[in-house]
């Protein structure tokens, strides 16, 4: 709750935090508390896909809202305004975003708050790579007036502290949601490894020097791959202002992007996913994450420009 409070700028009470294995279960537990059948749920696709998984397991109503690459992967807000209906119960952010590197900016935020508040919905904003934010300031929606009362927050440790197989994450949210999230929780998963949570508390406590240095060396891996991916004839990589995660456009090439992500692996041993593994929005696009060294990324990129350049 301190954590959050000096990043967010908000007071969050403890009783507003609800500890789990992971951010996946703050996922699939908000979903499970506030979606009755036939609620309206809306999403970012392409977007992590445990969003539109669940939003079906519980018996919801999935509303995709396209992310556009000529918005920087950011939605339209009249997309977004034509989506909300009587029966939108849910607006689901990931801001820095996955698959695509995108980051919500200031003004989309507030624009974003005043919706919720007028047409009362809830927010689940995902935050997981909330200390990945390149060339801007990160803000959570959380901090927005009026926005506490409706936002649950997820976030966790896998990304800022490496700590993935560790299965350490968090919400915070209304202390009623909250109840029904550790009610979830506590019959299901009992609780979070006791010493995951202490070695937790040991990473946000102390010195964030190294987080700062792993920070910079995501932002020249980000550099290095786009400068890469832009020198293969047919594709165009934006640079990512986020998260770790480039999502260049194949659309140039002969091939679509599913049938490409299998002949690189087969061809050229580089493992990456098509766009519409995240979604029919995704189409035409290739995801690639640069968590891996700046010497095995240039390799990436030379197995794929030779592989490429023998069909193209």
């Amino acid at each position: 709750s301190e954590h959050i409070s000096q990043t967010r700028n908000i007071l969050v009470n403890p009783d507003e935090v609800v500890v789990m294995p992971g951010a996946k279960p703050v996922i699939f537990f908000t979903l499970l508390a506030l979606i009755n059948s036939g609620d309206e749920v809306i999403y970012p696709n392409p977007g992590f896909p445990v969003y539109e998984s669940v939003i079906n397991l519980v018996g919801g109503k999935p509303i995709p809202l396209p992310l556009l690459e000529e918005l920087d992967f950011q939605f339209s807000m009249d997309n977004l305004i034509n989506s909300i209906s009587e029966r939108t119960k849910l607006l689901i952010l990931n801001s820095p975003h996955n698959p695509t590197g995108s980051v919500l900016t200031s003004e989309y935020l507030e624009a974003i708050a005043k919706l919720a508040v007028k047409h009362n919905f809830y927010i689940l904003s995902d935050e997981i790579y909330s200390h990945l934010v390149y060339d801007s300031k990160f803000t959570s929606i959380i901090s927005f007036p009026g926005m506490k009362e409706r936002t649950i927050l997820l976030d966790g440790h896998s990304k800022t502290y490496a700590m993935t197989g560790w299965r350490l994450g968090y919400s915070v949210s209304p202390k009623a949601i909250a109840e029904k999230l550790d009610q979830l929780m506590l019959n299901s998963n009992s609780c979070a490894c006791s010493f995951t949570q202490i070695a937790g508390i040991e990473a946000i406590k102390n010195s964030q020097e190294f987080v700062k240095e792993m920070f910079a060396e995501f932002k020249k891996r980000r550099d290095v791959i786009v400068e890469g991916l832009n020198s293969i004839g047919g594709i165009n990589c934006g640079k990512p202002a986020g998260a770790f995660y480039a999502f260049p456009n194949v659309k140039q090439l002969s091939i679509s992007c599913e049938k490409l992500a299998d002949y690189l692996l087969s061809e050229a041993g580089v493992a990456l996913l098509p766009g519409t593994a995240y979604g029919k929005f995704g189409d035409g696009y290739l995801r690639l994450s640069y968590a891996n060294s700046i010497q095995n990324i240039r390799e990436g990129i030379r197995r794929m420009k030779i592989a490429i350049e023998k069909f193209s």
